[in-house]
């Protein structure tokens, strides 16, 4: 890995809860970045949305970040980050990019120079990039009139970068077509494929949990235990839990 560019890999979302497929999207990404020869993944990073954000059946940010960090237990390069929750107000992706990047340089060990000025002690080339990871879904909002601003879009694909894990259904190379401004800066987006087609969503898993259906081998068990000590996702407050998920627990 000597010589390599080392990365860290960004996701913003809701975690609402944090899903077995969301952890995948991290492992997918960086034997991609990996195989491509140039890269070296050094961290993960989890940024549970604000809960201004206003969706619908959006778990309180206290929730889904201590979730987020029962799932991570057995990761030993991916954290989750509460900065984004702990805010008075939702961010935009871009907003939340910059404060990581800049967390990312303040990080890195520095030096005095001739002018008694601090300097970065390491070569530019040794500086980690910052890649926002996402799902196709995300890749396919791009398109949503007046969703994003051109601006951020072009701002995350030249400053950053993006890593997309592909999914059934979803036209990743087509997205980028239709859309000037990713075409542009296609070479700093990266499509990476999930070897083991996975459809879990965190909407379906909402859906099985309402109507008390199960969902081990969807999350972590250790998310399990916290969606049930804390009544979470339930149409009446009471937490069931019984039963097998059905083929309507499939992503929406």
């Amino acid at each position: 890995m000597k010589n390599r560019i080392p990365v860290v890999l960004l996701a913003c979302g809701s975690f609402n809860p944090i899903t077995n497929m969301h952890l995948r999207l991290f492992e997918v990404a960086r034997d991609h970045l990996h195989q491509t020869g140039r890269y070296q993944v050094t961290e993960g990073i989890i940024s549970p949305v604000n809960d201004n954000y206003g969706k619908k059946d959006l778990a309180a940010s206290h929730h889904r970040v201590a979730m987020a960090r029962l799932a991570l237990q057995t990761s030993d390069w991916i954290r989750v980050d509460p900065w984004e929750s702990e805010q008075t107000q939702w961010m935009e992706t871009v907003k939340v990019l910059r404060h990581h990047h800049s967390e990312l340089l303040r990080s890195l060990p520095q030096r005095e120079g001739p002018d008694h000025t601090k300097a970065l002690a390491l070569a530019p080339t040794a500086v980690p990039e910052l890649k926002l990871l996402c799902g196709a879904d995300i890749l396919k909002t791009f398109q949503t009139p007046n969703l994003w601003e051109d601006a951020h879009i072009q701002e995350i694909v030249e400053k950053f970068g993006l890593v997309c894990v592909g999914r059934a259904g979803h036209d990743l190379k087509g997205y980028i077509s239709e859309s000037p401004i990713l075409r542009r800066y296609q070479h700093n987006i990266h499509l990476a494929r999930e070897p083991v087609l996975n459809e879990i969503s965190a909407t379906s898993i909402r859906r099985a949990l309402g109507q008390g259906q199960s969902v081990k081998y969807l999350l972590p068990d250790t998310v399990i235990a916290y969606i049930k000590d804390h009544n979470l996702y339930t149409t009446d407050g009471s937490w069931k839990g019984t039963g097998t998920l059905s083929k309507e627990g499939k992503s929406s």
